[in-house]
């Protein structure tokens, strides 16, 4: 899919965004890639709702120890926060096999409209598989000349058309490849109802994400005990509150300096930084580079 002279000239995304879910980085960069799969020695995860299309082939996963086929030409969306690992690639055709995953920022994810019931399906741990006639290579093939682009308004467009695309998945009944956790309630288990509290929690910090934000301003939102909400937080988030609420304050400062010409410092104040010392310090150690060289980059 990315053989084509064409691909060769597009504009290659700046290389932090290359690092779209390193572990000691800030999490959820939109993003998107086209390579040959390969085989995971151990499973792993990070902070995107994942989409995998699989091009000449088919794909096993364990995800969370379970056994997950996915086939070839399909669309396939899940939770990374989940931990999974490709473990057999199996071709489909003589083509070489390749693999397109879409990067979707949690918190993008998370406040999409209309979509309330796939949240909380992957959230809870489901594995979509769209079907063939909503989305095909040739969609693909557009999104990610589009990505690879660099024209902003372009990738807008892609995330719109994800939004509609899930949307319209779920106005018949949608075909699972794993089924979400179901609302039996045992000593451990967790229902859709928990995952509903940490989706209220998660949309609280990103609509006040200027403001101090106190754990207990955040868990009361969901009525529960403080201690409750934020040990069911860490479960489903696979990171606790405060961590959460550093890296969404990051990705907005982020979004901030590519797209706006505020100050620095107002980028600081506006994404809920005290200090300027304490910006820089936390930028630099998420995206390995300072605030003001990325804005040079793109400005670039």
């Amino acid at each position: 899919m990315n053989d084509s002279p064409e691909a060769g000239r597009l504009k290659a995304a700046p290389s932090h965004e290359r690092h779209f879910y390193s572990a000691n980085r800030a999490f959820g960069r939109f993003g998107m890639r086209i390579f040959e799969p390969l085989t995971m020695a151990k499973p792993h995860w990070h902070g995107h709702v994942e989409a995998n299309f699989a091009l000449h082939h088919s794909m096993d996963y364990d995800v969370d120890n379970q056994a997950v086929h996915v086939p070839a030409g399909r669309l396939a969306v899940f939770w990374a926060g989940i931990p999974h690992r490709l473990h057999q690639v199996t071709r489909t055709s003589d083509q070489p096999p390749k693999l397109c995953n879409i990067y979707l920022p949690l918190d993008a994810f998370l406040m999409m409209n209309h979509i309330a019931s796939m949240q909380v399906a992957l959230l809870g741990g489901g594995m979509l598989l769209l079907p063939e006639a909503l989305c095909n290579e040739d969609m693909v093939r557009r999104w990610y000349a589009d990505y690879r682009s660099g024209d902003f308004e372009r990738t807008e467009v892609l995330k719109m058309e994800l939004n509609a695309l899930f949307r319209r998945v779920f106005i018949d009944q949608p075909e699972f490849l794993r089924s979400p956790r179901n609302d039996s309630v045992g000593d451990r288990a967790l229902s859709s109802v928990h995952i509903r509290h940490v989706i209220a929690m998660v949309r609280l910090v990103l609509e006040n994400l200027e403001k101090p934000l106190r754990n207990a301003d955040i868990t009361a939102v969901t009525g529960l005990h403080e201690n409750y909400a934020l040990g069911l937080f860490t479960q489903i988030m696979q990171v606790p509150l405060r961590q959460f609420v550093l890296r969404m304050r990051l990705m907005r400062a982020r979004a901030l300096l590519v797209e706006s010409s505020l100050a620095i410092a107002s980028v600081a104040e506006a994404s809920g930084f005290t200090s300027i010392s304490q910006f820089y310090h936390q930028f630099k150690t998420a995206y390995g580079t300072a605030p003001n060289a990325v804005r040079s980059q793109y400005l670039g």
